[in-house]
């Protein structure tokens, strides 16, 4: 490439392209000057950039290597005019990569090894053109400049060491994977970077180079691989040794900051390259506990004795912090710099909202103790920036460093927190999240200690960052904390120790959301609490959690960074989809709004801070009102005014510079401000619709603007408001056992008609025909499936022509078309198309098993063979896609298969179809799927079974699909998977479709096994389905007993043993109790014969006994009996023998 000439041609490579319209023509009438615009400037002075550089480059590619001084002082001339030019401003963003990569080359050239001063300059150049022009090399060059700098690192003098070891680091960036060639040479048995990098290299600076530039090895851009074991671990083994080592007594502070900032970058690069691995030499205790020493490195007031490793235990590891020394500077700043009043009212401020806090508040006895724990340290004599140091100099220098130090730790700990496994990671939660507020001791160092005394924002923002990633996705860790039960005095377990960990999380974030300051921080905050309310069971916990978070942040709505407000929208949205509906929110959205906490920015004081949830229960009558009061008039939940004046209404006053992603009009909202409103709206609807159903036309007329609009984002957001308004009368009229339809305050029917009127116009038909976007699309099909159907038939034609759609379902013709785009759409590249198209074809089989049992034998007879072949077999490829298409590709299997009828599996071409899709479904019941795609493989078997036209008991996947149900129903983990896998082993109405003896025997013994089993579970959620699937065992078994032959009886006496016959007993009776069945006392004898006399309808369950009367190994006796002859409702009586099973 060297010898390209064309390559740095000045018309090629920098075209010259000066301005001359600042000055006009030089005649007579025009010699006025005129002055020239930044922008014109700006290209000016790019334009002679680059003549300049091109010059330079092609002065350098004119030379040849030579001996001469000539050379020398020309070469030395041009490194001191390239290495003098600020690559960083944009005058050189024309520069092109692979002209730098040619020029560095051709320079490499030029400086023989023994030129030191050259290899000094070169390097420095190197260094600065690839670092601030942001160059990553090519591979060629990468081969031929990292052979350069190793071969002057091991020949030339050791003071040219440290800039080409920087050099060096500069052309490794992202080429990790890419320098195999030279990676023995560097990370070897005595590689450079090995020698180099160790903590026993007495030059500081040498060391801290090759630490540098070990990080940047490990360092992988997008597409390219991560560095290969084993020089993985050796980066890693020397970036922990560093880490651990203690600071030389003869390096300077700032010297020793740099490299610790070095090593952890390193290991930060080392924890993106992805999971985490258990190895022998890479602990995870060891490096958390490094980690946690540098996010308080050179804290002030804190001096830490860390542990050398970190334990996973519900209980945290104390560290040992010595007495700290006397700071006069610092005490004396504080009258200086904050005057005594400020101060005075933050501390009043923070002492009352700590005995608003609950149980925490027992800590707080004085004004003076409280400020050492509740008032931040970064607030007593610090100004808004990094640090205010009077004192200046070296001491302010150290302390900036030394927050770039922690700030990294936090980076790295970010990392951490993202390739370890959540579950692994919270055996270490105790270490970095407090239990308890810390009274009468120095407080826990944890997370939310930085966030409260730190004095630089970015690394108070760092730990909120590690904390909310830590907090993301908790929700089943955090599920057993629970405190609602009396404290217990022998022992606190660990879901009381983990509740209180979240009530300090509470009040430590609490804390600092009154007390910050900087809006990128306080960003942080909100986001971070977020992600605690949306993990948080709340329902487990004593209430008051909520209400001081919610009367804080409501004037944050208002404050005057976008960014603020987005993100307190955003914690909005958690409190009112968290648990939905929790009764605490439910009165705190019940209160009035004050309009001027609305509109005043900044924060509310703690005194007004109440405790209106404390309000008696409400009956269930009362719990549906809006108002707040029984009898007053139905007020608009604040919450819902205020996101729909945040869309609708102009802007009251300028914000900050931060406003970003503008807004559809001048005057409005930003976008971003505008979307995160919609997005409260729809979780309000969702969780709380009874509090805002007397805004349902307002709410309509809001997603028909938005659906008017030209942003594609706001019509997305009014589609799914929409579509949750639909949802949330639907569920109003959904019936319950517990609360019918007739009782709830319903929207009424009328009503419901009017709102769809208004919004089935053309602003949703534009939607449905967006071709440009389609999840807009998508969001308005799932908006026309939320209509209410005792209102679709009562739409006017005028609307959208709706009224017949109900009708379109029974059209052959109609379902054939819909089907034939469904199964073209099965085929799509997209994962997103395929995932809709198979729910789209599970939703069009439902409607086929609607139409056969409503249209009977004539809809089945017109249905296409050839469609229905093609839908069996589609069903069946997608059934092995990913789990969200498989999980709805099954469930069209079943209905598939329930609609098949003998014409069909009467033709040869169905045979194979059929045996496929048995066996695409029973390999799913057996597969490692999620448990929602188990659920639906099990429910598609159950619905097959319905089907009396398969061979069902004969054929050779009967056997199969038994075994795969029975298989679930034992094994299981997920309770729901065994239930439903319960119910399809009961479908079957006959014995001959069990099959022959020793299958039905083997569904018995698997039943009776899940049944005696049933309170033994892995995972303690699973037991609230207990009692649900103890029922459906003990209905499957009493349907077997009903079906069961003299035959089977033999089989079905040896699967009882003499433990588990007492168990079922048990459990039947208790079944057949809560069914309201009478249990008559056990009879035997001429008793038994005269029960045994009465006349039993077919169905009922049969007298099983053996032969030999003096060898009675089973007796069951059962028989029904009317007990009130013509009664309405005629009670059953059951006679057992006794026992019910007896030896």
């Amino acid at each position: 490439m060297a010898g390209k000439a064309t390559f740095f041609e000045s018309s090629l490579s920098f075209p010259s392209s000066r301005n001359t319209q600042g000055v006009q023509s030089a005649s007579a009438g025009t010699s006025r000057f005129v002055p020239l615009s930044k922008a014109q400037h700006e290209l000016d002075g790019s334009a002679q950039a680059l003549d300049q550089i091109s010059r330079c480059f092609n002065k350098l590619r004119s030379l040849r290597p030579s001996d001469s001084a000539t050379l020398k002082t020309e070469l030395n001339l041009l490194f001191d005019q390239l290495i003098s030019e600020n690559y960083n401003s944009g005058n050189h963003d024309n520069i092109q990569p692979e002209v730098v990569c040619e020029m560095l080359m051709h320079a490499s050239c030029l400086v023989p090894l023994s030129q030191e001063h050259l290899i000094i300059k070169l390097s420095q150049l190197i260094h600065q053109l690839l670092n601030q022009l942001q160059v990553i090399v090519d591979e060629h060059t990468l081969d031929v400049l990292v052979s350069y700098c190793t071969h002057a690192l091991r020949t030339c003098s050791s003071w040219t060491h440290p800039e080409v070891l920087l050099a060096l680091s500069s052309l490794v960036y992202g080429n990790g994977s890419r320098c195999h060639r030279h990676l023995p040479e560097l990370l070897g048995l005595s590689g450079i970077l090995v020698n180099y990098g160790d903590p026993s290299q007495p030059d500081i600076e040498i060391r801290r180079s090759a630490v540098h530039c070990l990080a940047n090895l490990c360092l992988s851009v997008a597409g390219q691989p991560y560095l290969e074991e084993p020089y993985k671990g050796v980066c890693y083994g020397i970036l922990l040794r560093t880490l651990q080592s203690p600071k030389p007594p003869d390096v300077e502070d700032i010297v020793f900051c740099t490299l610790l900032q070095s090593a952890l970058k390193g290991m930060q690069y080392f924890c993106n390259g992805g999971k985490w691995k258990a190895v022998p030499n890479q602990d995870l205790g060891t490096l958390l506990a490094v980690l946690k020493r540098f996010m308080f490195y050179g804290l002030p007031g804190i001096s830490v004795e860390m542990p050398q490793v970190l334990y996973p235990a519900p209980l945290p590891q104390y560290e040992t912090i010595p007495a700290a020394k006397p700071e006069p500077s610092q005490d004396s700043t504080c009258t200086c710099v904050r005057n005594t009043s400020i101060k005075d009212v933050w501390k009043k401020n923070l002492i009352i909202l700590a005995w608003s806090l609950g149980s925490q508040s027992a800590s707080v006895t004085s004004p003076s103790g409280v400020t050492p724990q509740l008032y931040p340290s970064w607030k007593k004599g610090s100004s808004d920036s990094e640090f205010s140091d009077p004192e200046g100099g070296m001491q302010s220098k150290l302390r900036l460093y030394q927050a770039r130090v922690r700030q990294s730790a936090l980076q790295c700990f970010l990392a951490v927190v993202k390739c370890v496994e959540k579950r692994i990671l919270y055996g270490y939660w105790s270490s970095f999240v407090p239990d308890a507020p810390g009274i009468g001791g120095p407080p826990p160092l944890t997370l939310l200690t930085i966030a409260l005394k730190d004095p630089s924002p970015k690394v108070r923002a760092g730990s909120l960052q590690v904390l909310s990633a830590l907090l993301e996705g908790s929700r089943q860790f955090l599920s057993t904390a629970e405190d609602t039960s009396a404290p217990r005095q022998a022992f606190t377990p660990f879901s009381a120790t983990l509740a209180a960990s979240v009530r300090e999380l509470h009040r430590c974030l609490l804390l600092a959301l009154v007390a910050e300051s900087s809006c990128q921080t306080l960003t942080q905050v909100l986001k971070c609490l977020a992600h605690l309310v949306s993990n948080v069971p709340y329902n487990r916990l004593r209430p008051g959690l909520l209400s001081p978070l919610w009367k804080q942040i409501r004037p944050y709505v208002r404050h005057r960074d976008v960014n603020v407000r987005v993100s307190s929208l955003t914690l909005f949205g958690a409190l009112v989809s968290t648990q939905a509906p929790l009764p605490e929110i439910q009165l705190l959205l019940q209160q009035p709004g004050s309009t001027s906490a609305l509109s005043t920015p900044g924060i509310s004081t703690p005194q007004e801070l109440s405790h209106n949830w404390r309000l008696p229960a409400r009956r269930d009558g009362e719990a549906s009102s809006p108002g707040g009061v029984e009898g007053g008039p139905e007020v608009p939940c604040w919450l819902l005014q205020l996101c729909v004046s945040l869309v609708t209404q102009p802007r009251e006053e300028p914000y900050s510079d931060s406003d970003a992603g503008g807004s559809s009009g001048a005057s409005l909202e930003p976008s971003p401000i505008r979307l995160e409103a919609l997005q409260v709206l729809a979780h309000l609807m969702k969780g709380y619709f009874s509090l805002a159903q007397t805004s349902l036309l307002e709410l309509g007329q809001l997603s028909a603007r938005c659906l008017k609009e030209q942003d594609p984002s706001v019509q997305l957001h009014g589609t799914k408001l929409l579509e949750e308004l639909g949802t949330g009368i639907i569920q109003q009229y959904r019936s319950d056992a517990n609360t019918p339809p007739q009782s709830a305050k319903c929207v009424p029917v009328c009503q419901v008609v009017e709102f769809w009127s208004d919004v089935l116009g053309a602003p949703l038909i534009s939607a449905l025909q967006n071709e440009q976007h389609p999840t807009l699309q998508t969001s308005a099909c799932d908006t026309l499936s939320s209509i209410l159907p005792q209102a679709f038939s009562q739409l006017p034609v005028s609307v959208f022509d709706l009224l017949s759609f109900h009708m379109i379902f029974f059209d052959v013709m109609f379902v054939a078309d819909t089907a034939n785009a469904i199964l073209t759409a099965l085929d799509d590249r997209s994962p997103n198309v395929r995932a809709k198209a198979a729910w789209s074809l599970g939703n069009l089989t439902d409607t086929l098993i609607v139409n056969m049992q409503s249209v009977g034998l004539e809809f089945q007879e017109e249905f296409s063979d050839m469609l229905l072949l093609n839908m069996l077999r589609s069903a069946t490829k997608a059934s092995g896609d990913k789990d969200r298409v498989k999980s709805n590709a099954v469930r069209a299997l079943g209905n598939l298969l329930h609609f098949l009828q003998p014409v069909h599996l009467g033709k040869p071409v169905f045979e194979q179809p059929l045996q496929e899709a048995m066996r695409a479904l029973i390999d799913t019941v057996r597969g490692d799927a999620t448990m929602k795609v188990r659920w639906n493989a099990c429910y598609a078997l159950g619905n097959a079974f319905r089907n009396h036209s398969l061979p069902l008991g004969s054929a050779v996947w009967s056997k199969e699909a038994y075994s795969a149900l029975s298989y679930v129903v034992t094994s299981c983990k997920n309770f729901k998977v065994r239930i439903k896998s319960a119910a399809a082993l009961s479908v079957p109405s006959t014995r001959d479709r069990y099959g022959d003896a020793q299958q039905f025997a083997e569904v018995w013994r698997a039943l009776a096994q899940a049944l005696e089993h049933s309170e033994e579970m892995e995972d303690f959620l699973e037991y609230r389905y207990c009692a649900s699937l103890r029922s459906q065992l003990c209905h499957a078994l009493l349907h077997l007993l009903s079906l069961c032959q003299p035959d089977d009886l033999p089989v079905l006496r040896s699967s009882l043993s003499d433990q588990s016959r007492p168990v079922l007993q048990g459990f039947l009776v208790s079944y057949l109790s809560n069914k309201g069945v009478t249990l008559a006392a056990g009879v035997d004898g001429a008793a038994g014969e005269e029960a045994g006399d009465h006349a039993l309808p077919e169905d009922a369950a049969h007298a099983l006994d053996t032969n030999s009367k003096s060898d009675v190994c089973l007796t069951v006796n059962l028989s029904f009996e009317s007990v009130a002859e013509g009664s309405s409702s005629a009670q059953k009586r059951v006679l057992l023998g006794t026992p019910l099973f007896l030896v």
